[in-house]
C-alpha cells in the first residue's frame, strides 16, 4: 500500500452489521464468506467489533464477489438464485413506461417473473401511495437483511427513473427495531417505522404521475456498478450538517473549531449549533465521524504510520488516536491494517 491521498469528497465508511447482513444469506462458517471477505479486504476480527466500520469501497467489492461467486444478485436470501442481470432487466423493463405508476407495475411483474418467494405490490394510504413486500415463503420472509436489501435497491432504482427527485414520507420495516438502528440512517434517507405489518417505501401519491426520466443510455449508466448505487450509503448536501461536514474536509489539515466553522457558512456560532441540533447531531459529532472515516481509509488504502495519521487527524499525539479510535470503533487501529494483502 502507498501513501495515495484521499477523495476530494468526505469518505464513507459502513458499519460492520451490514456486512454481516450480507453474509447472512449464506451457511454459517461457509468458505465462500471468508475467501470474499480476503477479497474485500476486510479483516475477520472486525466481525466481532459491534462498532466496526469498512469503507464503501470494501463493501461494494464484498458484495461484487459474493454476486459473482454464487451467480445470484439477492446473494443467497432467496430460494431461487436472483442471476446476474436481473436487477438490470427489472430497471429495462421501466424505461418505455408513460409514468412512474405503470414504471412499478413492470418492474413488479418483472420482479415476479423472475423469482417465486415474494411480490412487489403497489399500495396506496391517504396521500400516499408505497411499494410493499409481500412474502409467499413464510421462511423467506423472516429474513431481516433481505427486507433491508429490497427497500434499499427498490428506493435507489425508483429515484433514478424520476431523476432524482423521489421524495420519501417514510420507511416500514416488518421487524422490531434492531439494536443498531442508528445506522440505518445511513442508507434509509427518511423517516423509519419498525414492527410495521410490512416492509414498504412511502411517498407522495402525486409523485406517481411523475415522467419517467431516463433512456437506455442513461440505463447504461446507471448499470456501470449498480452495487455502489444502492448498496453503499448516499450523501446528501442539503443540511447544514453535510456543508459542515464538506468545510472541515475541505479545510484540512487545519480542522478548524466551531466559531471559525460557523464564520465560514456566515451564521453565529449559536446559530450554527442550533440548526445542527434540528438536525439531531452537534459539530463534535461530524468532526469525529470525518476524522473515523478518513482514519479507516487511511488505515486501508495507505501505510501511514500511527503518528502521522494522528497528526493529520489534529491530533497531538499517537495515544490519544488510538484512544479515540478505539471509543469510535471498539476496535485498535491495528485490526485494520492485518486486512492488508
Amino acid at each position: 500500500m502507498t501513501h495515495q491521498p484521499l477523495s476530494p469528497h468526505a469518505p464513507v465508511t459502513v458499519s460492520i452489521s451490514f456486512v454481516h447482513g450480507l453474509l447472512s444469506g449464506l451457511p454459517q462458517g461457509a468458505p465462500l464468506a471468508a475467501a470474499a471477505l480476503r477479497h474485500a479486504g476486510i479483516a475477520e476480527e472486525l466481525l466481532q467489533y459491534s462498532g466496526a466500520r469498512v469503507t464503501a469501497e470494501q463493501y461494494a467489492a464484498l458484495f461484487r464477489s459474493l454476486c459473482e461467486n454464487l451467480d445470484d444478485e439477492c446473494i443467497g436470501f432467496l430460494s431461487r438464485p436472483f442471476k446476474r442481470g436481473s436487477y438490470a432487466l427489472m430497471a429495462q423493463s421501466s424505461l418505455t413506461a408513460q409514468d412512474f405508476q405503470h414504471a412499478i407495475l413492470r418492474m413488479a411483474n418483472t420482479f415476479g417473473i423472475l423469482q417465486d418467494d415474494m411480490t412487489l405490490e403497489l399500495v396506496s394510504e391517504r396521500n400516499m401511495a408505497g411499494v410493499a413486500l409481500h412474502f409467499t415463503n413464510p421462511l423467506i420472509g423472516r429474513r431481516r437483511f433481505l427486507h433491508e436489501f429490497m427497500l434499499r435497491s427498490l428506493y435507489r432504482l425508483f429515484d433514478w427513473l424520476v431523476g432524482g427527485d423521489l421524495s420519501i414520507a417514510r420507511f416500514d420495516f416488518a421487524f422490531t427495531s434492531p439494536e443498531d438502528v442508528e445506522s440505518y440512517s445511513e442508507f434509509f434517507t427518511g423517516p423509519m417505522v419498525f414492527s410495521s405489518a410490512v416492509s414498504a417505501i412511502w411517498f407522495d401519491k402525486a409523485q406517481l404521475q411523475a415522467l419517467v426520466r431516463v433512456d437506455e443510455t442513461a440505463l447504461l449508466g446507471f448499470l456501470t456498478d449498480p452495487q455502489t448505487r444502492f448498496i453503499v450509503p448516499r450523501r446528501f448536501k442539503n443540511g447544514v450538517a453535510d456543508k459542515v461536514l464538506s468545510h472541515l474536509h475541505q479545510s484540512r489539515p487545519a480542522w478548524p473549531d466551531l466559531e471559525a466553522t460557523a464564520a465560514a457558512l456566515c451564521m453565529s456560532a449559536a446559530s450554527l449549533q442550533r440548526h445542527l441540533a434540528k438536525e439531531g447531531t452537534t459539530f463534535q459529532a461530524i468532526k469525529d465521524r470525518l476524522r473515523r472515516d478518513m482514519a479507516i481509509t487511511y488505515l486501508n488504502t495507505t501505510t501511514m504510520s500511527l503518528s502521522e495519521l494522528a497528526d493529520r487527524l489534529g491530533f497531538s499525539e499517537s495515544a490519544g488516536f488510538q484512544r479515540a479510535f478505539k471509543a469510535w470503533t471498539g476496535s485498535a487501529p491495528g485490526s485494520y491494517r492485518r486486512g492488508e494483502k
